[in-house]
Order: structure tokens, then sequence, then C-alpha cells
């Protein structure tokens, strides 16, 4: 078998498929018909072009990734048919999972949008293979990243798209202490067991302009330490950072614009942030030359520190009014995908840093 990124990242997006397809989670009751009703049910008389559109490509990437992943690690499989039908048997156990769930509401159309959507998938992978792109890419890799690369690689791709969700700070993923505390006291309200946790006596406070400026600098940066620890020459740790870099600012830019508007997408870019980035690139560059280990462990404690000041501090008023907006207005229709790849890249982060840093074999050399 092949190393491959693509099984994390398929693994991954079935989970967040299950999460959109469940949404939100609340008053699972028996409705009195047969979770398969829906597949001998009429076609909706009512249907939008962006229905069609979300189904057929909601399920294109799990096809795109599992024949991908197929093909690397298992060449003799037929992928296109392997792909299509996993991605029809999970559409399939989602839909009818749906019939417990009032506000969702299960399709024949939308099972079959599913299906065509992964077969295109995974056709499209079929044809970069037969392009020949795949094998170019496998040469890219092998020339510039070690084998051991397909973890690290997963998270650098889902990093832009954690920074879609807004945050307190500009690159600060993984403030999730003060919801959780919210969330674990209305759940054991009206329990005995409230008053055996542990609640805070201080109130949280916004971070200070130095403490901002430490936090934009350190989740800049993180990506970059990360990928220091699987890229082989310094030349290329540099033209990666840069890239990075241009990515984190683009995605956040783009967060921006999709929250506020297209005139406000710069609106975040304050004195703070850009002494942050500042601070960011120094610090990239002056581990550039340095050993992977000593990166790793350099982003192993700068994520901890990261996650102590966030998780230290309150988001301020406006902010809190924004993310209601986020989360109830335009973006609901993700419902809340995005949200959760805010929250968990980080702790996902520190998980693969400890396990590589802790693994026997060594890590790639520089």
């Amino acid at each position: 078998m092949r190393k491959t990124a693509a099984w994390p990242l398929m693994w991954i997006y079935a989970v967040l498929i299950v999460y959109a397809s469940l949404y939100p989670f609340e008053n699972w009751r028996f409705q009195g018909i047969a979770p398969w009703y829906f597949l001998t049910a009429p076609w909706p008389k009512y249907w939008t072009g962006f229905d069609v559109l979300s189904n057929l490509l909601g399920y294109a990437p799990l096809g795109f990734l599992m024949a991908l992943a197929l093909h690397r690690s298992r060449r003799r499989w037929p992928a296109i048919v392997l792909a299509t039908m996993a991605a029809a048997m999970l559409s399939l156990c989602m839909e009818s999972l749906q019939t417990l769930l009032p506000v969702r509401v299960p399709s024949n159309v939308d099972l079959t949008l599913n299906v065509l959507g992964a077969w295109f998938g995974a056709l499209t992978s079929r044809g970069l293979v037969w392009l020949g792109l795949l094998a170019r890419w496998r040469r890219f890799r092998h020339r510039w990243f070690v084998p051991d690369a397909s973890g690290a690689l997963a998270l650098l791709a889902l990093w832009p798209l954690a920074l879609l969700f807004p945050a307190p700070v500009p690159f600060g993923l993984g403030q999730v202490l003060e919801r959780l505390e919210t969330a674990l006291v209305e759940v054991l309200q009206d329990t005995p067991w409230l008053e055996w946790w542990p609640l805070r006596e201080v109130e949280l406070e916004p971070l200070l302009p130095m403490t901002e400026v430490l936090c934009v600098a350190l989740g800049l940066c993180l990506p970059c330490l990360l990928m220091y620890g699987v890229v082989r020459r310094w030349q290329q740790r540099l033209v990666l950072a840069v890239l990075c870099l241009l990515m984190g600012l683009m995605a956040s830019a783009l967060s921006a614009a999709l929250t506020y508007g297209p005139a406000h997408a710069w609106g975040w870019v304050s004195p703070e942030v850009l002494i942050g980035v500042l601070l960011a690139v120094l610090l990239a560059s002056a581990v550039l030359w340095s050993s992977a280990r000593f990166c790793w462990s350099v982003a192993l404690a700068a994520l901890l520190l990261q996650l102590s000041l966030l998780n230290d501090a309150s988001a301020d008023v406006y902010f809190a009014m924004t993310l209601q907006t986020w989360e109830q207005g335009r973006f609901i229709r993700f419902h809340g995908l995005i949200q959760w790849l805010g929250w968990l890249w980080p702790y996902a982060l520190l998980a693969y840093l400890v396990e590589g840093l802790t693994r026997e074999r060594p890590l790639g050399r520089t």
C-alpha cells in the first residue's frame, strides 16, 4: 500500500457529510413511516437549481477522494464502482435516518443526485489518472515531501477551510472553552452533577493587543512549522512557506468578504494583525534550516501557548453578534461544517504533532 493523503481526507469528508445530513440532531422520534418509504415516493414537485447543484457537488469530493485513495493503494480494485457504491450506501443511510428528524425531509431525488455526484467525482479522479496528472503529482510529492507526509498534507489542505469560520482573533483557531463551559452547564442544569462541575469564579476578559499580536503570529506560523517537518529541502520549505502565508491571508479575506461583504474583505487587517504577520514571517524564517523534529517541537510549544492564550480570553460583544449572524444567516446551509473545522483543527494538529514526536521512526530530513 502506498501512503496517500486521500484516505484521511476521505474519512474527514465522510464525517462532515454525516454531520450535515443529520443536523440539527434534535427531536429524534419515530414518525410511523418506514425509513425507506422515500424510495418509492413520488418525486418532489418543487425544487431549485441550488438544491440540485448542492446535492451533486456535496458527494462529488467523496467519490473523488475514495477513488483516488483506491487508485493509490489498491490499483487492481474497481475504484469507480466501489466509490460510487460506498457513497450510495452512505447517502441511503443518511436519507433513511432523516425520517427520524422532523426538520429534515428525505428524498429519492437527493439520493439519486448524491450517487450521481459521487460517480462524477470518481470519474474525474480516473480522468486525472488517464491524463497523467496524478503521476506528475506523485513525482512532485516524491521530490518535495517525505513518505509519511499524508497526515500533514491533509491538515494543511483543511487549514484554509478552517479559516473561513470567523474567529475572534485572525488565525486564532480552537477558542472553544467558553462555549464548551456554557454547553456543559446547559446540559447539567437541574442535575446534581452541576455542583461537581468546577465553574470559573473569574469572568474571561478579551485579549490584550500584545497578546492578540502573539496569537496572530503563532496561528499563521503553525502550518509553516507543520510543513517544515515533511519537506525535504530548505529551498522547498521557503516556497511552500510563502504559499502557506498567502493562503492564510486569502482565506481570512474570503471569510470577511462572505461575512461582511466584499467591500470589507480586508477590514480585519488591524495594526496588531500586521505586526503579527511580520512576527510570523520572522519566526518561520528563523527555523527555516532547522531539523524536522525541532520544527515540530516548536510547533507543539507554539500551539499549546496559543490555545492557552485564546481559551483564557473571551470574545468581545461585537464578535458575538457577528458570530450569531454568521451561524443563523448566510451560512445556514453549511450547517456548521466549517465551524467544526475551525474549532477542531488545532486539536487534530496537536494529536498529530504528539504522535509524530513520539514515534520511533525519525522524521523526514531537510
